[in-house]
């Protein structure tokens, strides 16, 4: 535990800087596309296609929300509130206005390199490097990364969040929540990539909507001290509040820490699902998945910590152990501040409503999660469906679903940050590489738009190169008809 303590703790330093320089960069070059096009993200939501190889805007969104809404928008917020106070909120909001252009031109970059394989849209992490920087062996490394951190690194926080909130909620035991957990989970991912993006799209938009208008519910009691709090949040973030004036830097790095690991903005986890939709042009889905950075951190996270703090219902504690506040006396950083703030409006029912709002925004994720790693082993296997290989994940990955259930929060928390700032280094320093063809498409997009028509995209127009599926698909449209 000592060592993957101060394993993060090199990995997460240096990472949370880079990340928000990264993303500021990309917000000037862009020229803040992430604001500029809004109308655009949801005209494309209303308006996508489908096809039998891919899914529509909708869908895809749907699938990546999976992933990015889940234990990190519900303890994670909880615990960068406790580790940097509520100003920790406020580089949560940065992180995700930034991580806008980032997850923008990931997506964009998924949607331009994809492959199609057996009927279906393949891409993410691996593909672009491979066909944008030319370098195999540095796809597989992320391949292998990806992989790893989804089927085996990261399942343990979202199965072991689910087992700690109905064990405090309802005291059902850890070996029983697991066992559900696993039995469900694999009805799902035996069921292949269909019955994955069903799940996702039913389920997403009723839990994220059923939990913004609960949250918005105990605002509205609450109503008075919102004011207040936005004050407190502004002046932790920037030191001029007393009690918490000392924390600053505690509050920029666990807001940023924690608003990677909920909407993973330039960690890649989008480019897998944005890869998969079915759509004219490239930058249609990096606007998309743009927008699912908002609805992860603006809207689910801040409804999640402001809760926490107009009712009271939190601690803030240095790393050196010093403790700055104790509203909540014996209550451990996590769901438990979700569920006291809960249970302050819905006397009685808060436990059980974030054990299950919990459950469900874990589970689905999970679900996500195995739709990475699939796609990242169907790279290493060259694009071809190996069933035994394909099995081996399922079990593994399930197996480790169960031993996060059952294992302490310390360290399952612990195991899943190394693996995604690990993924994270590797992707971002890719995108720095990467980006060009990104802007390039961005330009087209919006060049189009101004001619008042519907963009499509043709790489060899614009001299983006190995856009073997876009390049394949103009040459076919083009042809004549025998």
């Amino acid at each position: 535990m000592d060592f993957l303590v101060s394993l993060n703790d090199w990995l997460w330093d240096p990472l949370v800087w880079f990340a928000l320089s990264f993303g500021l960069v990309l917000t000037v070059v862009t020229r803040a596309v992430q604001v500029r096009r809004i109308p655009d993200m949801v005209r494309l939501l209303r308006r996508g296609e489908r096809s039998e190889a891919g899914v529509s805007s909708f869908q895809a969104l749907m699938l990546t929300l999976s992933s990015r809404i889940g234990v990190g928008n519900i303890a994670g917020v909880a615990t960068a509130i406790a580790a940097g106070g509520p100003g920790a909120l406020f580089w949560m909001a940065v992180m995700a206005f930034l991580g806008g252009a980032t997850a923008f031109v990931e997506s964009t970059l998924a949607q331009i390199y994809k492959s199609k394989a057996d009927g279906t849209f393949w891409g993410g992490i691996p593909y672009y490097i491979e066909k944008g920087l030319r370098k195999k062996w540095l796809a597989v490394i992320a391949a292998v990364t990806a992989m790893s951190l989804y089927a085996f690194l990261a399942p343990g926080v979202q199965s072991n969040a689910i087992s700690a909130s109905f064990d405090s909620a309802m005291g059902i035991s850890p070996w029983v929540t697991g066992s559900v957990v696993v039995a469900l989970l694999g009805f799902i991912v035996f069921g292949r990539r269909k019955r994955i993006v069903a799940v996702a799209d039913t389920v997403v938009p009723v839990m994220a909507v059923g939990y913004i208008l609960a949250a918005l519910l105990v605002l509205a009691v609450n109503i008075t001290e919102v004011p207040a709090v936005f004050s407190l949040v502004m002046g932790s973030a920037f030191g001029s509040d007393s009690v918490f004036g000392g924390i600053v830097g505690a509050a920029i790095a666990w807001g940023v820490r924690r608003a990677l690991f909920s909407n993973v903005a330039g960690v890649g986890e989008g480019t897998y699902g944005s890869a998969a939709a079915e759509v004219s042009h490239p930058a249609k889905q990096g606007l998309v998945q743009a927008f699912s950075i908002y609805i992860d951190t603006l809207f689910i996270c801040m409804a999640t910590g402001f809760m926490i703090l107009v009712t009271g219902n939190y601690n803030v504690t240095t790393e050196a152990g010093e403790k700055i506040v104790t509203h909540v006396p014996g209550v451990e950083a996590g769901p438990a501040y979700t569920q006291e703030a809960f249970d302050s409006v819905f006397s009685g029912a808060g436990p059980y409503f974030v054990a299950i709002a919990l459950a469900l925004f874990a589970f689905t994720t999970l679900v996500a999660f195995y739709y990475i790693a699939d796609t990242s082993l169907t790279y290493l296997t060259g694009g071809a469906r190996n069933p035994a290989l394909a099995h081996a994940l399922r079990v593994a990955m399930l197996g480790m679903v169960f031993y996060g259930a059952v294992e302490s929060a310390d360290m399952v928390w612990a195991i899943g940050d190394v693996g995604y700032a690990s993924l994270a280094w590797v992707n971002m320093l890719c995108l720095i590489f990467l980006a060009k063809p990104a802007l390039i498409a961005l330009r087209d997009y919006e060049a189009q738009m101004r001619l008042g028509i519907d963009p499509v995209f043709d790489p060899d127009k614009l001299g983006i190169k190995n856009a073997d599926y876009w390049a394949g698909l103009i040459t076919s449209q083009s042809s004549p008809a025998k």
